[in-house]
């Protein structure tokens, strides 16, 4: 019955995922064999065999997975625990912190504004403010440096504001702009929650409720959202350091676009589902949001801003668009993001010909160091910039 039920739910498409939540633990989403980039295929055995080897191997607590073909939802399954010493096992509903994934799904509610002309990605955001952004206290720090006026959310989008990634990891804890803005990439948790003030106030509508109604609820996410649910508890995943310590699950009670949401992995595949079938966006938007805006030279992606430049990177073509990393393959054009906080290390990218997406939630600390060898595993992704993001494999040293 769970597998029929499965089976359904990916026949139905968008409307029907309001149903993941019927899903039991262990239960398995399949439709036939999984194809990879190259048009090979493995079956859901090899599947579960090859994630619960590379889990051991490299001291993984949990993970879930989702794998899409032609845009649709093929494999969906969790491993693992929920927490260690409780020993309850990840299910496609387990509730994990979707940290970085956030900026992700807020940048596509952002594109909807950007489709209904309520925001102008080029326009300067200050001009949208009902005083200088200086004298707003969260903003005081900028008053001596007028730089700020040239912020757009192109910008902040694409992480070229000259924003640190966070103002406390600057000696003096204090914002500032580190170089001309539009210049270069530097990724900036700043730069986004500046983007959410900023659409707060146009919208006059919190975040919270922006997500809810234009991502989790429009694509059928029932486990997801900006700030602590009461329900999540039922099935929920907490964090892990690298030696298995539980780290527990931040409940959020004000909303990051940068990094509050919280979602399972049902919900997140719903979402890739979305941005692969182009839903929710016209295609013009979706186009601004998937192309290069500024191209990537540094060395790695932390820490920020970098001034090792290298080559590495020039064949895949490496850059940034609108909330998504941006590379070429043999496959086409692939877009991907991560997301990183303690105790959690996720990985999602698409290869945009094809529709084909892989995602990866992992509940520990040591998540990362199993990503490479995944990708090109269950895939045949080998060309996923995984130096950049500083993906060290477990049997290799930093």
């Amino acid at each position: 019955m769970r597998i029929l039920c499965a089976l359904l739910l990916l026949s139905f498409g968008i409307g029907c995922h309001r149903e993941v939540k019927e899903f039991k633990p262990s239960a398995v989403a399949i439709r036939g064999s999984i194809k990879r980039l190259d048009g090979t295929t493995l079956t859901p055995e090899q599947i579960a065999g090859t994630v619960e080897r590379l889990m051991s191997a490299g001291k993984v607590t949990g993970l879930a997975l989702a794998i899409l073909n032609d845009g649709n939802i093929v494999y969906l399954n969790g491993f693992g625990t929920r927490e260690v010493g409780l020993e309850t096992p990840v299910t496609v509903n387990s509730v994990m912190s979707a940290a970085s994934f956030t900026k992700a799904m807020f940048a596509h509610a952002v594109m909807q504004l950007v489709d209904e002309g309520v925001l102008d990605l080029d326009k300067p955001i200050h001009e949208y403010l009902p005083k200088p952004l200086p004298h707003f206290s969260r903003y005081a720090d900028l008053a001596r440096d007028e730089r700020w006026k040239q912020f757009t959310a192109r910008m902040l989008l694409s992480h070229t504001t000259g924003l640190p990634n966070w103002r406390w990891f600057n000696p003096d804890k204090k914002l500032d702009i580190k170089f001309e803005p539009g210049t270069k990439y530097s990724y900036s948790g700043e730069g986004i929650d500046l983007l959410q003030f900023v659409v707060e106030q146009i919208t006059g509508q919190s975040a919270a409720d922006l997500m809810s109604e234009r991502v989790f609820t429009r694509f059928g996410m029932p486990r997801s959202g900006m700030i602590w649910k009461p329900e999540f508890k039922d099935d929920l995943a907490v964090g892990h350091d690298e030696n298995g310590k539980p780290l527990g699950h931040k409940r959020w009670k004000v909303t990051s676009a940068a990094g509050s949401a919280d979602s399972d992995i049902a919900g997140m595949a719903a979402f890739m589902q979305s941005v692969l079938k182009g839903d929710g966006l016209s295609a013009k938007a979706r186009e601004a949001m998937l192309s290069p805006q500024i191209r990537i030279r540094s060395r790695h992606q932390f820490p920020t801003p970098s001034n090792e430049i290298t080559e590495r990177d020039d064949p895949i073509k490496l850059s940034y668009g609108l909330g998504w990393g941006l590379f070429q393959s043999p496959y086409g054009k692939a877009f991907f993001k991560e997301g990183h906080d303690d105790g959690w290390e996720h990985y999602m990218v698409a290869f945009d010909d094809s529709k084909t997406a892989i995602i990866l939630m992992t509940n520990s600390s040591n998540g990362e160091s199993i990503f490479t060898e995944l990708l090109s595993t269950l895939i045949g992704d080998n060309h996923s910039p995984c130096e950049w993001s500083r993906y060290v494999p477990y049997n290799r040293s930093q």
